[in-house]
């Protein structure tokens, strides 16, 4: 597959063959929902378990007569109205962490760069920067037209110049080629890959 490349300014600047073994395949909604699913579970945090009324150190002697006490019938102070009794219904440890087989994980990143190829992959040269400000860059995207949501991701580091420029852009994010990933790939208008992340990109399945 032939993509054209250009410069940040949506100038051309030459082409690049694609591999169809990463760029090429028909995409599934079950492998891409999967994956995603995957990827946020793992994201999520772990809440602080609370000590419940078994998990309170107290005496389980019954510390007042049944009747005629003039209060509750209580038969310890683990109770949770008392001060220092355990919590009801309080939150327990759960964990989150979800397995998914490798090839499966492969498999989706392979169609979520699929699927941006078919609409919404922009190929540039590099992210070299003359004028590495926020506003100069602003300018140049704006009059690229990649829209309001881009992901951009380069090869083995990403251009100091050009993430300290798109630090204060609200839209635009940026990756190194290791940390493409599915979740943010899709939930972005437009992928924006530089020479250096298609390589590292089918490197990184071919190797």
């Amino acid at each position: 597959m032939k993509v054209q490349v250009l410069n940040l300014d949506g100038s051309a600047a030459g082409d690049v063959e694609l591999s169809d073994d990463v760029f090429g395949i028909a995409p599934r909604t079950d492998i891409l929902h999967r994956v995603v699913t995957w990827q946020l579970e793992n994201r999520r945090g772990i809440a602080r378990k609370a000590r419940e009324r078994s998990d309170v150190a107290r005496t389980g002697k019954k510390f007042g007569r049944q009747k005629g006490g003039g209060t509750a019938r209580h038969g310890d102070r683990k109770a949770p109205v008392f001060i220092g009794g355990g919590k009801a219904h309080g939150p327990r440890v759960r964990e989150f962490n979800i397995s998914l087989n490798k090839k499966v994980r492969a498999l989706g990143l392979k169609m979520a760069l699929s699927a941006k190829a078919q609409q919404g992959l922009v190929v540039v040269d590099s992210l070299e920067l003359k004028d590495a400000k926020t506003k100069a860059l602003a300018g140049q995207l704006a009059k690229a037209g990649f829209g309001k949501k881009v992901l951009v991701i380069d090869g083995e580091q990403v251009n100091e110049g050009f993430a300290r420029a798109s630090a204060n852009l609200v839209g635009v994010n940026v990756l190194p080629a290791v940390g493409a990933n599915v979740y943010d790939i899709l939930k972005h208008d437009t992928l924006v890959l530089t020479r250096a992340a298609v390589e590292k990109l089918e490197a990184r399945f071919n190797g």
